[in-house]
């Protein structure tokens, strides 16, 4: 006797989609069979003409930037379950995962992780509905030499660096969540000290970067200003492509000289791809990273970091990542907690940049205008939204696949429900989305993480319902081991390209 029977003619299993009957035990999945052989169950769920994914690993989210820590996981990790995120990879600085909330740090707070995650665990593990691990932003030496105490003590094996505040005393528009973030000022020397001490950990560890060169974006700035310019694709235009390539293209360097993988985020030009490519040929471990926004939503549309882009690059994008040049799909999910009147300025160099609910739209947005319009395929989608991101981060095979040893975590979509976006579904705590009024096919209807149900939405209700308590776990990686050390999980060879 099992716990939980899930059959389905659409499983996305390592090997392919195919018709199956997946058992649950004791949270994990103990058999992948045929439909009809499986053990005896407590409980079974049909999924007929629906897909069932593996779990969505979303390896970027930003909850507590501007709201205490506990609260945005309550709210956030909330969002993200009804969207079908099942693991989330928190980025987060320091100063922000602590039990006492700090509005904006001073240097003081800037501590090592070693000591801030604790209380980030601790909280995590209270709040989050979801399970998570955590990719550290470092900002200062102190914290970059504390690499391998974090790494063996609490399994952080990714950390990530901000470039763009990395700003000159010129710059005429500093961003203006900087201090609120934790950034007092850093350089090339604390981005080195990071790539060599993540090299020192070993697999999986791993250094990200936002590539985003606002030292030269200010002449930019400086330029659209005084044309007049205050349209929301002006923000693309100040930000030209060269700013995120040249970024991509010094720190792989770097990161080959230090013997440390890279990871860029916010992948969203030809130029970036071409320099990552480069990269990989040239011997360095990279990776890369786009979101559903940068896909789906052209340039006018909002002003965030990195901008949105023009159609055609759009169009690049999906064909990249089809080809496997991209590897992964990041929400960059942040928790702005201001309705939509309050951040629009009317003005793109007033206007509050990022919007929320990025996670919820995730599997609509890569359902529509990907799956269903041919631009990806259903097995393509699993691997950049779920298996790739899990591998690269070191928590594959226990997340990222429908296999026997595996977390049983499912998010099972129906291709066929077709919702107009409206601020009535928004479990974050902004309240809007900025895809408000567009019909997206391919809802997420169950979430499932660990063989519990966390999130179904049945058909007709306003938004999907999500449970409680909360059921999330922190995964702490484990130092020195590519794949997550698991007993009877299948570890199939891996289709990252780097």
């Amino acid at each position: 006797m099992v716990d939980l029977v899930i059959t389905g003619d659409r499983m996305v299993t390592p090997v392919g989609v195919r018709k199956a009957a997946v058992a649950v035990k004791n949270g994990r999945i103990v058999s992948v069979s045929d439909v009809g052989d499986s053990p005896p169950a407590n409980s079974t769920i049909d999924a007929t003409g629906q897909i069932v994914f593996p779990g969505i690993v979303d390896p970027e989210g930003h909850p507590g930037t501007r709201r205490p820590f506990k609260d945005s996981l309550l709210s956030e990790t909330r969002a993200a379950a009804a969207g079908g995120v099942t693991t989330w990879g928190i980025q987060q600085a320091s100063a922000k995962v602590r039990k006492t909330y700090v509005h904006t740090p001073r240097p003081e707070d800037i501590v090592p992780f070693s000591q801030a995650m604790p209380d980030c665990i601790g909280q995590g593990e209270d709040y989050s509905v979801i399970d998570f691990f955590f990719t550290g932003f470092i900002t200062t030496d102190e914290q970059a030499l504390d690499i391998p105490k974090v790494a063996r003590d609490f399994g952080v094996t990714s950390f990530k660096y901000y470039l763009h505040m990395m700003q000159g005393p010129n710059t005429s528009s500093v961003w203006a969540g900087r201090q609120e973030a934790g950034f007092h000022g850093f350089d090339d020397g604390t981005v080195h000290l990071g790539l060599e001490k993540t090299a020192e950990i070993g697999p999986p560890g791993i250094v990200a970067i936002h590539p985003e060169n606002w030292e030269i974006a200010r002449i930019f700035e400086d330029r659209l200003k005084r044309s007049g310019r205050t349209d929301m694709a002006a923000w693309d235009a100040r930000s030209p492509h060269f700013c995120e390539a040249g970024h991509a293209r010094n720190y792989a360097y770097y990161a080959r000289i230090a013997g440390c993988p890279i990871y860029i985020l916010h992948t969203t030009t030809r130029e970036t791809v071409e320099e990552i490519v480069r990269a990989r040929a040239e011997g360095t471990k990279i990776y890369s990273q786009t979101g559903h926004h940068y896909l789906a939503l052209p340039h006018d549309v909002w002003k965030i970091n990195v901008p949105l882009r023009d159609s055609d690059t759009m169009a690049y994008l999906w064909t990249a990542l089809r080809d496997g040049l991209i590897d992964c799909i990041g929400t960059d999910h942040v928790d702005i907690g201001l309705p939509k009147d309050k951040m629009d300025k009317g003005n793109v160099w007033e206007t509050i940049s990022g919007f929320p609910s990025r996670v919820e739209a995730l599997v609509p947005v890569m359902m529509t205008e990907g799956v269903l319009k041919g631009r990806i395929s259903i097995e393509r989608m699993a691997q950049v939204c779920s298996e790739n991101p899990a591998r690269i981060f070191g928590v594959y095979p226990k997340k990222g696949a429908i296999a026997v040893g595996c977390d049983a975590d499912f998010t099972i979509v129906d291709p066929q429900r077709t919702m107009t976006v409206k601020r009535e579904m928004i479990h974050s705590s902004g309240g809007w989305s900025v895809w408000e009024g567009r019909s997206l096919s391919g809802w997420p209807v169950r979430t499932i993480l660990r063989g519990k149900t966390i999130s179904e939405w049945p058909e007709g209700a306003p938004r999907a319902q999500v449970i409680d308590p909360p059921y999330g776990r922190y995964i702490p990686r484990k130092v020195g081991h590519q794949l997550y050390p698991m007993d009877g999980a299948v570890e199939q060879p891996s289709p990252v390209t780097a």
